[in-house]
């Protein structure tokens, strides 16, 4: 599958995520760039992230304040390619696995740790 393809289906997914979130999480999220790459890029991998990572957040979450060990703005990154492997060729199982990526990483946003999001289904 072509990357602009992928890329296409990934940010309708998310856009209808976004457009079904309660209006203040919607204001949030609507907030937080998300960018779609083929794959993570060394310096991702060599901070220990796994080759097939599906995506990630990166900055502070929301309502912390900026700080020198993490001066970037917050932003999610999907990894698209990781995403259609795991998909094994089925659109509608990308979509979902991308929607299910979106909501995890827009959840560490969110300040949620790996056990709040698995609390809400998206471990």
């Amino acid at each position: 599958m072509k990357f602009a393809h992928l890329a296409a289906l990934a940010s309708d997914t998310v856009k209808t995520t976004q457009r079904k979130l309660p209006p203040p999480l919607r204001d949030l999220a609507t907030a937080v760039p998300v960018h779609y790459e083929a794959l993570p890029h060394e310096t991702v991998l060599a901070e220990g992230f796994e080759p097939d990572i599906l995506g990630l957040f990166t900055g502070n979450p929301h309502g912390t304040e900026f700080s020198h060990e993490q001066p970037a703005p917050p932003e999610i990154l999907l990894y698209l390619e990781n995403l259609w492997d795991l998909a094994d060729g089925d659109e509608a199982f990308f979509r979902e696995e991308t929607r299910l990526t979106y909501l995890h990483e827009l959840g560490h946003y969110f300040g949620w740790d790996e056990d709040e999001l698995a609390a809400r289904g998206l471990d």
